[in-house]
Order: C-alpha cells, then structure tokens, then sequence
C-alpha cells in the first residue's frame, strides 16, 4: 500500500499510544513508521538493561550537545531512543507526572484544553496503577505501572536521611501529595519494562488496519499546496513516498520533529535558505524553546556491600540475580536505575518543589566504562523548572546528519543560582546521619568543593541531562509557536506534532508519563476532527 488514512512518524512515548487509539476504531488505516529496529533485544525488556541500552548505538541515537558556552565548551551525551518504543525503550522508567501547575501553566499561556484538570483523564486514561484506581490514578489503562518489588538498604538509608533533616513523605510523586520523599512508581510490572512498544504497539499491530514499518528514515513531508499530503522515507536504500488521505503526524521527539520540519522547508525561513531548502512555511519558532534538566551527580563510596555495584561484580550475586529473575523476576534485574526521590525545596522563595533528587543504589564514572568495582551510590539532582532556553537546528539536507543542539545550559543566574543550591542540599543530605554512617568517600563533587564559586565549576565541569528535552515546536498563539492547542502546524492544513516538543515549558518530573498523556489526547483531537 501506499496510501493510508493517516502516517505516524516515530513509535517511541506518544507515538504508541496515538498509534493505539487512532487504529481501535477499525474505520482508519494507519501506517507507523519509526527510524530504528524492532525491540528484539531481551536487554529491551529488562529492566536493568537500561545501562547497555543507553549507550547502544543500534536502539539509540546517542546525540551530543554542541560545546556548550556555559559549560566552559564541554559537549554533553543525549541519549535518544532510536527503536519500536522509543525514548520509553531505553530510558529510567520513572514515572512522574509533574506538578498540576506545570500543566496550568501551559493553559495560562493561551494553551486551552490543557490545564492538569485538563489532562488528568488522559493521565488516567493511560495507566494500569498497581494499587488501582484513584480520583488521580487510573486502573484499567495500557501501562503497567508499580513501585516495583525490588527494595535495597541503601535505599531505606537515603529516605532516612530525608527525614532527618525534615523532608516530609510520600506515598506517591502522583498523588495528592507530591512534595517529600519516597519510592518512585516505574512503568514496569512483573519484572519487565513497559515500554509503549509494548504497551500500545503491540496491540495495535495485531489489527489489520495497522502497519508498522522499521527501520524507515523519514526524509521530509510531502507538502503540496500548503499541505501535507505524505512522507518520504528511505529503508534499506531504498526510497519511498506513501501518501496520507487526512493527516501527516510527527511523533519524532523533541529533536526528531523540529528537525523533520526544517528539512520539508517548514521553519525559519533564512536559515532555510542558507542551506538551499526551499521554504514551504516560515515559522521561525521551529527548533527554538528547546529546554533540559541539568542534573548535578554527587558519588560516594560506601563501606556496605549491598549497592548494584556488588550485585553485577562479585560472581556468586550476579549469578544469583540472574538465576533470581529467569525463575521469579525478581531480585536486582528489575530495578529501576532511580528507585527513590524526593521532590524539594531548595530556594527560600520557593512556594512549591524546585529540585528533583533521584537516589541511584550504584555508582560511575560514565556509562560505558561500567559500574565502579568497589560499593557506591549516586544521587542525581536537577533543577525542576529551568529558565535557559536553547535550539536545534538542522545543518544538512540529509535526514540521516544529526541536528545542532544546543541545549544553552545555566544560561541564566537564576539557574546558575538553583544548580549551587540543589548541589549544596544533596551534600547536606549525604552528611546526614543515615548516609553519614555508611560513606567512606565523597567522590563527587570532593571535599575540595566548599564555597559557591567552587559548586558552581563543579556544576558546569561535571553536570549532565537529564535525556528531558522539550519545547522545540512549542504550541501557543503566538508568532513563535509552531503548534496550535489542537496540535496542527501554523500555516500547514493536515500536519500535526504530538510528542515532547509541543510542551511550552517542561514539568517538574520525568518527561515520559507527559508524552504518553499528549499521544493519548492527541488520538481524540485527531478522531473528533475525524467526525466532524
């Protein structure tokens, strides 16, 4: 076929669940096309595989900023999912919402239909909450979603430390009460990820008015008389151009999109033009607003034996954990890499949570050299709501070069300022006396790091992302936003973006649960146009 109702681009957060919806119905044919291979690898569903997967090139794009200026020229990794599920394959699983007013935001920037009140069915809509359903949680959703069985010491160790110095705690991070400390939920169930590969897709694939093709780079939309008619894409070095009877939709993340739009002549038009792209729409909003969290990483060594670090080192435990989860699934093969967080205030002024920790049951120097051969762990810390603001843009008609990024990271003193408390805080609480007791060595930032000046070159010399980037096809009114609130492209009649670029501004937590819930609204905005 060549012809289909409407073409998807890109299976990973949004993309699955759109997918999913959009083909239920029966009465649409739907073709979904994702750049990377089906999820074959058993590392995929295993939910300690994220380690390999973060760094493999097969299932990841593994992207770099470009050097970053405040960053004293120092490029960061990006890791981007490249595989049927996407970012959701390979990333930490975490599940968290984000705060009501992260969404609020967005419907006071002009953006209707999208306060938390707003998405709140959607978020229901979509999960499988193990504890059931709730006001705030969903029970019978596609998502399995658990606190998880695995428990560690040195995890009840670092939510002791968060009540002794006076942190509150809580239950759920998507609950009434978001602010405190606790065990995050993961979308993970039975000792496996749940990816929206798995989740959605595979549903979906089962019905005979859906098509997914792998391993399909997208070359550009096909945009004819102010509107997109269909795609073309390359796979295998063969070219290809299928056509779409009511809608083209760009599920292609936050650097996937902008980027497919600048190479069908949809963005700023001088910048365009310098490389020859013919401009179809100038809409200079395209690739800009790009936004990250930057995380902070403090590294201690422990005298106790009982991080993933030993689990994975000394023979007899990594054995036993891999005989523990063939039989049972059970044991360290289906932790999460954050298992535990909180959700703090860090600034005085703050009313409500600035800084998100992730407290990691391990410890590294970087991802591909491995866990550290002796008992560590890490917690990860990152500014919540961050004002700098960066770009992508493309520098080559070809689809298959990677885009400029530009993530423009601590490009403002109030987060050069929040980045020294967050990593100030994480201190105090390792100094606590129920991690206290166990370190026997700070080794990030190092006891050499003391005064403001000092935190600060630490957070510039050895800060990474978070892998949360939004903001790149901003939806608004505006002449900057490239969306509408219903998800269509300015100035292009049949075109929409769905996906993690569209947020005006990025939530207080992990990005993943928020794309699932813009896939999930996107289907019933297509489909209620569908009907009218």
């Amino acid at each position: 076929m060549d012809e289909f109702d409407y073409v998807v681009v890109g299976a990973g957060s949004s993309g699955g669940p759109l997918v999913d919806r959009l083909t239920a119905t029966g009465r649409h044919s739907v073709l979904l096309l994702e750049a990377g291979p089906e999820a074959t690898s058993p590392w995929l569903s295993i939910p300690a595989g994220f380690a390999k997967a973060l760094v493999d090139p097969v299932v990841n794009w593994r992207s770099w900023t470009q050097p970053e200026e405040q960053l004293g020229g120092r490029r960061v990794y990006w890791p981007r999912g490249k595989v049927v599920g996407g970012s959701s394959a390979i990333g930490g699983m975490v599940y968290a919402r984000g705060l009501a007013s992260d969404y609020d935001r967005w419907r006071r920037m002009g953006n209707e239909g999208w306060s938390f009140e707003d998405c709140l069915p959607y978020f229901r809509r979509l999960e499988a909450f193990a504890d059931g359903e709730t006001e705030l949680r969903g029970g019978g959703g596609r998502v399995g979603i658990t606190q998880g069985s695995y428990r560690n010491k040195l995890g009840e160790s670092f939510l002791e430390a968060c009540a002794e110095i006076g942190l509150m705690t809580t239950s759920d991070f998507n609950g009434p009460q978001q602010e405190g400390a606790g065990y995050y939920h993961a979308t993970a169930s039975g000792g496996r990820r749940n990816s929206t590969g798995r989740a959605y897709i595979e549903h979906a694939r089962r019905r005979p008015n859906c098509w997914i093709v792998a391993r399909a780079l997208v070359e550009r939309v096909t945009v004819e008389g102010g509107r997109a008619v269909g795609v073309a894409y390359r796979q295998s070095g063969s070219s290809r151009v299928v056509r779409a009877r009511r809608e083209v939709i760009l599920s292609a993340g936050a650097v996937g999109s902008p980027q497919l739009l600048q190479l069908s002549g949809i963005g700023d038009g001088a910048h365009l033009s310098s490389l020859g792209i013919p401009v179809v729409c100038d809409l200079p909003g395209v690739g800009e607003n790009l936004q990250d969290h930057y995380s902070v990483r403090s590294t201690y060594r422990t005298w106790w034996q009982l991080s993933l670090n030993d689990d994975f080192h000394v023979v007899h435990r990594r054995l036993g954990a891999a005989l523990v989860y063939a039989l049972l699934r059970r044991g360290p093969l289906t932790a999460s890499p954050a298992f535990a967080g909180a959700l703090v205030r860090v600034l005085p002024e703050s009313a409500e949570p600035d800084t998100q920790l992730n407290f990691l049951p391990w410890s590294f120097d970087s991802l591909e050299k491995g866990l550290h051969r002796f008992s560590g762990f890490t917690i990860l810390a990152n500014q919540a709501r961050p004002e700098s603001r960066g770009y992508v843009r493309i520098t080559s008609t070809e689809a298959d070069v990677q885009p400029a990024i530009v993530a423009n990271y601590l490009s403002t003193d109030g987060d050069r300022r929040t980045i020294v408390a967050v990593a100030r805080f994480t201190r105090l609480l390792a100094r606590s006396p129920a991690l206290g007791r166990i370190v026997t060595e700070e080794l990030l930032p190092g006891v050499d790091v003391w005064n403001d000046e000092d935190f600060l070159a630490f957070a510039r010399q050895e800060g990474q992302s978070a892998c949360h980037p939004v903001g790149t096809c901003r939806m608004g009114h505006d002449p900057r936003a490239v969306v509408d609130p219903q998800l269509r492209v300015h100035g292009i009649a049949g075109l929409r973006v769905a996906d993690a670029s569209v947020m005006p501004t990025l939530v207080s937590g992990n990005t993943n649960a928020a794309c699932m819930m813009i896939g999930e609204k996107a289907s019933d905005l297509i489909l209620a146009d569908a009907e009218r």
